[in-house]
């Protein structure tokens, strides 16, 4: 399998277009859902179960993602799962043209279409994740993860960051159009896209084919599994992200009722995250800090990261949120860089889709859980939000202090890639 000789080639900054244009709109769609639902029901237990519904199918569906990324067309994945999104959300948008007094309909055909991305959601992103290192050298995947990522933050900013103030202007539907529009965009410039990729021969019939699936998938899980280091840091993340989502659901709460800000300024502080992490990014993506170093700054930078939500918890002024929040994104995005790169570049091509699909599923697998409690909990403490984000950043910081001590998740973080074997490994 031939490398591409450059970063911005041909291929990778369709790619890269395309995801910038749909993340700007999904950024949008996200705030006008938030808020949306908020305005009309008031209930922050059924925003929790919107987002846990919305979790859950990408979350079991990844080890099938992951399989089918490695069997069939990456290519075709990632431009089919983007016309399924912009359909449905479209037809969302369609809803409430022309039934915007029917509120009851719409949240059930809102958790539908939720939901509907969801389960493409758990095709997609394995498919992303494993065609990203066979699209750009192999010293420039850390700079093409940060440039992947940095699209998704630059959106944020340009999307959240104004999505409040748009909700405000336009409402839900014209947000929720424009979404639907630029996942269709998207597709069309994927279209034009070769993703490099071997695809295993296929059995005959449909129990071959069963059986086949069944042992590719088997594989994935025995490679995560046999891979210390890397099972440590699977694990360990899923419990990061638990205590990290119920921040994500009481988020506008936070912002409305606790900060006693307008709704402009869950936008700034959501874009304040996103300019955190367009400077961790590019720090990834530029220097080069390898071994030892390299796992000692991940740990410290892990473990300041749960005492900054809990600085968030301790700050009632909007300004000095919004330098938290830059804080958290600035650590968020070194740290998800450096483990993502880690994992493509030590994860032959073959069966990288699987990995990362059994990422999704296991590092996903209680967020939805912790979404749904969120909203239930902050009722029963009288949407006390600064309390929970004490506790689950004192939680979070403590979880890192005890990974220090892990000598697996340690050398995980510390390894070297021999990129020569790990291009060997593709050509087979």
């Amino acid at each position: 399998m031939t490398q591409p000789a450059k970063l911005f080639n041909r291929n990778f900054f369709l790619l890269w277009q395309g995801q910038f244009v749909s993340q700007v709109g999904n950024q949008v769609h996200h705030i006008a859902m938030m808020f949306w639902v908020k305005h009309v029901t008031g209930s922050a237990s059924l925003m929790g179960l919107l987002m846990m519904l919305a979790m859950i199918p990408g979350v079991l569906l990844g080890p099938i993602g992951g399989t089918i990324a490695d069997r069939y067309s990456r290519r075709r994945i990632i431009i089919f799962s983007d016309i399924i999104c912009g359909i449905a959300v479209l037809s969302l948008a369609t809803l409430l043209f022309y039934r915007p007094g029917d509120g009851s309909f719409a949240i059930v055909w809102l958790f539908t279409v939720s939901i509907v991305i969801g389960i493409v959601g758990g095709f997609f992103r394995p498919a992303i994740s494993a065609a990203i290192p066979d699209l750009v050298p192999r010293d420039k995947v850390a700079a093409a993860n940060s440039l992947n990522q940095s699209s998704v933050q630059v959106s944020s900013l340009l999307g959240q960051g104004a999505g409040g103030v748009l909700f405000r202007i336009f409402g839900a539907p014209l947000l929720f159009l424009a979404d639907g529009l630029t996942y269709l965009f998207s597709a069309f410039s994927e279209s034009f896209i070769d993703i490099p990729q071997v695809i295993p021969e296929k059995g005959s019939g449909w129990k071959a084919v069963l059986r086949d699936f069944w042992r590719d998938t088997k594989e994935g899980f025995n490679y995560v599994w046999q891979n210390r280091g890397m099972r440590t840091v699977f694990f360990t993340s899923t419990l990061l992200n638990f205590l990290v989502s119920p921040v994500a659901v009481l988020f506008p709460f936070y912002v409305e009722d606790y900060l006693q800000a307008p709704a402009d300024w869950y936008g700034f502080l959501i874009a304040s995250i996103g300019v955190g992490s367009l400077i961790g990014y590019a720090a990834a993506g530029a220097l080069k800090v390898s071994g030892r170093t390299r796992s000692v700054l991940l740990i410290v930078f892990l473990i300041f990261l749960g005492l900054a939500f809990c600085a968030l918890g301790l700050s009632k002024a909007p300004v000095l949120s919004l330098g938290i929040t830059l804080l958290l994104g600035a650590l968020s995005g070194a740290i998800n860089i450096n483990i993502i790169t880690i994992l493509q570049l030590t994860t032959p091509s073959k069966i990288r889709g699987r990995v990362f699909g059994l990422l999704g599923t296991i590092v996903g697998g209680l967020m939805p859980i912790g979404m749904g409690l969120a909203g239930v909990v902050a009722e029963l403490l009288d949407n006390n939000v600064a309390l929970i984000f004490i506790v689950c950043g004192l939680a979070m910081a403590l979880v890192n202090v005890a990974m220090a001590f892990n000598r697996n998740f340690r050398e995980f973080l510390a390894c070297e890639v021999d990129e020569s074997n790990v291009t060997d490994e593709n050509e087979t």
